[in-house]
C-alpha cells in the first residue's frame, strides 16, 4: 500500500517536503505502515521547475491533479488566500486528506475547511501555519484534554525579532537593520506583513480559534508595528536591562478573547528574554499545568518540512473541539488595575485621571498604576503585565 501526495507549490517549502520525504522513507514506513509517495507537482510557471523524477507528473493545472484517482493527501505549500483555499475545498470534497503551511488562507478560512473536512470525514493539518519548527499545535491538542489555556504569548515573527535584535547589539537604526534583513533573505521586498504585525496575527488568530473555538472580534485586537522604534529608545531600556519584542498575546478573559500585537519590553527572567535572531518562542499558561514555553527555527525549508510531516503522521487522529467559554481562576485572580511605565518629560502630564504615581526607576521614567484596561495612543506610556515592582513585562502601545 501507498499513501499518495499531491504537492502543491515547489519553492523552498515544496522542496522542503520532496526531500523530507524522500530522505525519510524508511522511518515514515515503519510509523505509518505504508510507503509515502509524492506523485503530482502543482507549479505556477512549469519553465522554472524540472520534476524530481519521472514518476511525479508536474503540472501548472490543479485540473489534472483533481482528476487523478490515487491521491490520498494534498499539501499546500503555496502563498496567499487564493487558490489555495478554493484548492483545498476540492480536495476535501474529493475526499482527500489536505495539510497546509498557508497561514494567512487558514487564519481566513479555516472554519470552511474543518466544517468541509467534517462533512467528508477527512482531516485538516495546519501544524507548518504556527511558527515552523515548533510543534504548537501538537502541545496545545495535548494539553487542551484537561487543561483551560489562559493565556498564550510569543514571539511568532523571526524577521521582526531578527531586525529588534540587531538594532540592540549592533546600535542599528531601524531602517539599516531592515535593509540587513533583506539582505540576508529573511525579510520580503515590501516587509509590511512582518514588521507591521499581520503575520504575527494571523497565527495568533489560528492558536485562538484552536483553544478557544473562535478569533478575536475586530474590537477586540491591537495590532502595532516596530518601525517607529528608535534606536535610543532600544538603548535606554537596555541600559535597564529590558530588551524589546515583538509579541502575539492572546487570552480569554471576561468572557472574550482578545488578541495584541505589539512591542513588548522584557526583563532577563521572563521566558523570551533570550529569544534572538530569527527565532520564533511561545509561553503558554495553563490553569492546571502551569507555564510552558517552546522556542526553536519558526520558518526555512526544513522546520516548515517538519511541521508537515508531522501532521501527515498525525492525520489518522480525531481531530478533536476544544471550546472554553468560562473564566478561569488565574482570570479572577487579575486585578482590575494595570501597571505601566511613563516615559518621558511629558509623560506625568498626560496620565489619565486616578492614575496613582508608585515610584521612580530611571530619570523622567516612573512605574504607575491605572485603573481598567487602557488603550492609548500615546508612545511615551509602556503598559506592564504582571508585578510592576519587579518590571517582569512591559507592553508599548502606539
Amino acid at each position: 500500500m501507498t499513501i499518495n501526495i499531491a504537492l502543491l507549490g515547489y519553492g523552498t517549502v515544496g522542496k522542503g517536503v520532496y526531500r523530507t520525504i524522500q530522505q525519510h522513507q524508511g522511518r515514515l514506513q515503519k510509523l505509518l505502515s505504508e510507503e509515502v509517495k509524492v506523485v503530482a507537482i502543482l507549479v505556477r510557471d512549469i519553465k522554472k521547475h524540472t520534476a524530481p523524477d519521472q514518476s511525479v507528473m508536474l503540472t501548472n493545472q490543479y485540473e489534472k491533479i483533481q482528476q487523478l484517482e490515487n491521491i490520498d493527501v494534498v499539501i499546500d505549500a503555496i502563498v496567499g488566500i487564493e487558490p489555495a483555499a478554493t484548492y483545498l475545498q476540492s480536495a476535501i470534497e474529493k475526499g482527500r486528506h489536505v495539510i497546509t503551511a498557508n497561514k494567512e488562507m487558514f487564519a481566513e478560512k479555516s472554519n470552511i475547511l474543518r466544517e468541509l473536512a467534517k462533512k467528508y470525514h477527512v482531516s485538516v493539518g495546519y501544524e507548518a501555519t504556527v511558527a515552523g519548527g515548533i510543534p504548537i499545535i501538537q502541545t496545545l491538542k495535548k494539553l487542551l484534554n484537561a487543561n483551560k489555556v489562559t493565556k498564550v504569548e510569543g514571539i511568532l515573527n523571526g524577521t521582526s525579532n531578527f531586525i529588534l535584535t540587531k538594532m540592540r547589539e549592533e546600535q542599528l537604526s531601524f531602517d539599516n537593520a531592515l535593509a540587513l534583513a533583506q539582505k540576508l533573505g529573511y525579510a520580503e521586498a515590501d516587509p509590511t506583513n512582518d514588521v507591521e504585525g499581520f503575520d504575527a496575527y494571523y497565527k495568533a488568530a489560528i492558536l485562538s480559534e484552536l483553544i478557544y473555538g473562535e478569533k478575536p472580534k475586530s474590537e477586540q485586537i491591537e495590532r502595532n508595528g516596530i518601525a517607529s522604534i528608535a534606536k535610543s529608545d532600544i538603548t535606554f531600556f537596555n541600559e535597564l536591562g529590558l530588551r524589546y519584542k515583538h509579541v502575539a498575546t492572546i487570552e480569554y478573559a471576561h468572557s472574550q478573547v482578545k488578541c495584541a500585537v505589539r512591542p513588548v519590553l522584557v526583563e532577563s527572567n521572563h521566558p523570551l528574554y533570550q529569544v534572538e535572531g530569527v527565532q520564533n518562542a511561545i509561553h503558554i499558561e495553563a490553569d492546571i499545568v502551569g507555564s510552558i514555553s517552546l522556542q526553536g527555527p519558526g520558518a526555512g525549508m526544513y522546520p516548515t518540512a517538519s511541521a508537515i510531516i508531522e501532521d501527515l503522521i498525525h492525520l489518522s487522529e480525531k481531530d478533536q473541539e476544544y471550546t472554553f467559554h468560562e473564566e478561569s481562576t488565574l482570570d479572577q485572580q487579575r486585578s482590575a488595575k494595570t501597571s505601566w511605565i511613563a516615559y518621558g518629560r511629558s509623560a506625568l502630564q498626560q496620565l489619565p485621571e486616578g492614575a496613582e504615581i508608585m515610584k521612580m526607576i530611571a530619570n523622567d521614567t516612573w512605574v504607575v498604576e491605572i485603573e481598567g484596561d487602557l488603550r492609548i495612543e500615546d508612545a511615551s506610556l509602556i503598559q506592564i503585565l504582571g508585578d510592576a515592582t519587579r518590571l517582569k513585562e512591559m507592553k508599548k502601545i502606539h
